[in-house]
Order: structure tokens, then C-alpha cells, then sequence
């Protein structure tokens, strides 16, 4: 289908083919000139593979908002030496082969020089593409551990900590405030699940804690009755639950708790979403995790760019448009870093300007300044629910690794 409607684009009316000639003619007359100008007035291209459909699209509609907004903000700002960002999304409803034609066809279409990634399994298979291509620097809504890599994977990055340092700040908060504590690792029975687990335990050692069970569901909604058993036979004071969303999440806090359990319930980003939360209903109070960013509503400090927002979008934006929104505002710095140094926007280049990026602010996105070493951004904060106010309120200072 697609390329049967580009080839039927391509095709011109008789006059409109003349008007094309005499127009290429008068370039060619004119290139030397139009060479310098067209390298200062040229877009700065970001492609987007974005699942605005699909079970992920409650994170892509999010991400798609912020990505567009951000830009809007920086174009208006007046750009880059007069060169604007262009943001080219389309839908990929979050399936790897879709993604890849995507990616495919937005940059035979486009210069692309920034691209925004919608899974894991997308950013792995496109990796040789990438490297082969050379001109792109790639990020996306994956923070798999594999992906903080800059060996690996040099022309790619996470847009906050990857999952192995979300539990590292999770279990950094846990040994703070209960030295020596007993932690079970609750996940599903998927690449996202299993991802930080490992190194994760290992890390728990390290702080003094001590890891009593580990869990592993299928992902989604399914009994768990004999897993709350044994959830509660190790009776930890705190349950991590990692690569979900939401079920068997409010499934495990409400059988757990009515067993007896006082365990402390924790989440990483996908399912720290307010609206996410707020689902779990009364039994989700108190339930705390891991965020790079601030969320829409904090008011805690003052946050220049979350003002910007607000005023463009008065209602709740996710943590996921949050995700959209830095990402976009990261492209931009390292395209700015490499025009204002002269140099060409190449993937190898425009990671080095990313990498330059030290005690930078995120106009209060970030409560602190970031600075970017490698692949990640290895920095978050603990919230918790608080079920009267509706809202994730901070439970921790921002915690850096």
C-alpha cells in the first residue's frame, strides 16, 4: 500500500512537469549560491517512530504531544542560526516490523539527523541501520540496560536512568531509610521484566540489603494467589515490581495486604504514571517508585519549561509527554552544540555534543542539573501516592548515581 501511494504522489501533471524542469534548470544556475544558503535555512529533521495506536499508545499520544511542543517552543524561540527543528512522526502501533519500515521511509523521505525510537526490540534491529547510516543520533521510550552502552550501541541514548539504575535509585532510597531491609523482586516473564534483575540483586548485596524472593508472573493480568503466598511467606518490607504496567500490580497490594502483609510497594517508570496509579485505587496509597521527571503538577521548586507547559496544555500531561518533551529538548542541545561548533550534523558528532552536556538545566524538568557521561542519565526521585490529593508527591531528595 505505501508504495503504491508515494509512487501515485510522485506522478505530475504535463504543466506542473514543465514548471519542475524550468525550476531545476534555474537551481542549477543558481546552486553555488543556494548551497550556503540552503545548509543555514535547512530543517534539523526529527523522525518518529511513535505508537500512537496499539497497547502502548497511552505512553506514544503522550510522547507525541511533547516532542511537538517542545519543538514549537524552541522554533518560535527562533531556532538554531536560523534553522529550525522539523518534527516528522508517524504511527507504528508499537510493532518492530512496522517501526522498521517507518524508519525506512521517513528517511528516504527526509535528511534526518535526530530520531525517536518506540520500543526496545525497535532500537536493537535498527542499531547496525543506524551505525551504517551515520548521520543520526537516536533515542526513544526504551531504557533497557543493554542500550546504555556507548560501544554497542554509539549512536543512541536513554532519555532519564536505565532499568537496572531505577532500581539502584530505588534501593539507594531503601537502604537510606531502612538499613539492612528485607526487598522482593516482583516481574513479568518478558525481556522488559528480566532486564534489571541481576545486576539489581547483586546491587542490593552491595548496599546491605537483603533480596528474600523473586517473583516472575506472566505480564498482564493473571491469578497470582500462589505468588502472594509466597510473597508474604518471605514477608519483605519492600516489593519492587518491574516490567508492567499496571496488572498484576493492584491484584498483589490488595491480596497482600488483606494476608496481613506490610510490605511497601514500589513500581519503575511505565507504571508511574498518575493515571496509572490513581487506577489502583485506595489499596495503591503510599504506593512509591522511581521518576527521572517532574510531574506536571509539582510545584515543589521553581520550573520554568513545566510553566511553559502548563500554559500550553492546562490539563494533566503524563510522564510519558514529559519523556517526549526532554528528549526532544536533548536532540535540540546537541544539534545547537554542533552547529555553534562548526561542525557537521553526523550520529558520531552529535552524540559527542550530547556528551558534552554537564550541569545542564532542564528548566526544572529534572530538579537537578543533568550532566550526560554515557548512554543514560542516571538520575530520579522516589514519589509515593497520596490517594486523597490524587497525586504522586515527592518521597525522597533527587537521588543521582
Amino acid at each position: 500500500m505505501h508504495s503504491n501511494h508515494t509512487a501515485h504522489r510522485s506522478a505530475q501533471p504535463p504543466s506542473q512537469h514543465r514548471r519542475s524542469l524550468l525550476l531545476a534548470a534555474g537551481a542549477a544556475l543558481a546552486a553555488p549560491l543556494t548551497s550556503l544558503a540552503q545548509t543555514a535555512g535547512e530543517d534539523i529533521v526529527i523522525g518518529g517512530s511513535i505508537p500512537m495506536t496499539g497497547v502502548f499508545s497511552f505512553a506514544g499520544i503522550g510522547i507525541n504531544a511533547g516532542m511537538a511542543d517542545y519543538v514549537k517552543i524552541f522554533n518560535d524561540a527562533g531556532g538554531i542560526k536560523g534553522r529550525k527543528l522539523r518534527f516528522v512522526p508517524e504511527d507504528t502501533g508499537y510493532k518492530v516490523d512496522v517501526s522498521v519500515a517507518t524508519f525506512k521511509k521517513i528517511t528516504s523521505q527526509n535528511k534526518v539527523n535526530l530520531y525517536y525510537g518506540d520500543s526496545t526490540g525497535f532500537s536493537k534491529t535498527i542499531n547496525p541501520e543506524l551505525d551504517r547510516n551515520g548521520n543520526i543520533l537516536m533515542a526513544g521510550a526504551s531504557f533497557a540496560t543493554e542500550l546504555n552502552n556507548p560501544q554497542k550501541y554509539p549512536n543512541q541514548f536513554l532519555v532519564g536512568p536505565d532499568y537496572t539504575e531505577m532500581f539502584g535509585i530505588l534501593l539507594k532510597h531503601i537502604a537510606k531509610e531502612k538499613p539492612g531491609a528485607k526487598v522482593a523482586f516482583v516481574y513479568s516473564d518478558s525481556e522488559f521484566g528480566r532486564d534489571p534483575i541481576d545486576e539489581s540483586e547483586a546491587e542490593a548485596k552491595k548496599l546491605g540489603l537483603n533480596v528474600v524472593v523473586k517473583l516472575m508472573t506472566p505480564p498482564g493480568s493473571v491469578d497470582v494467589s500462589t505468588e502472594v503466598i509466597k510473597l508474604r511467606r518471605a514477608a519483605p518490607d519492600y516489593t519492587i515490581f518491574h516490567g508492567y504496567i499496571l496488572a498484576p500490580i493492584p491484584e498483589f497490594i490488595t491480596q497482600g495486604k488483606q494476608m496481613g502483609m506490610t510490605s511497601k510497594w514500589m513500581g519503575t517508570f511505565w507504571t508511574m504514571d498518575s493515571s496509572t496509579v490513581m487506577k489502583m485505587g485506595e489499596g495503591g496509597d503510599g504506593f512509591m517508585g522511581v521518576m527521572p521527571y517532574r510531574y506536571y503538577y509539582d510545584t515543589s521548586a521553581k520550573a520554568p519549561m513545566l510553566d511553559k507547559i502548563r500554559a500550553m496544555r492546562p490539563e494533566y500531561q503524563s510522564t510519558a509527554y514529559m519523556q517526549g518533551f526532554l528528549a526532544a529538548m536533548l536532540f535540540a542541545e546537541s544539534a545547537k552544540r554542533c552547529i555553534e561548533g562548526g561542525k557537521p550534523l553526523t550520529g558520531p558528532n552529535l552524540k559527542a555534543a550530547l556528551n558534552t552536556i554537564k550541569d545542564f538545566d532542564t528548566g526544572g524538568l529534572i530538579g537537578v542539573p543533568i550532566t550526560i557521561k554515557g548512554n543514560s542519565i542516571p538520575v530520579g526521585r522516589v514519589y509515593k501516592a497520596d490517594m486523597k490529593a490524587q497525586k504522586m508527591v515527592p518521597a525522597s531528595d533527587w537521588i543521582s548515581l
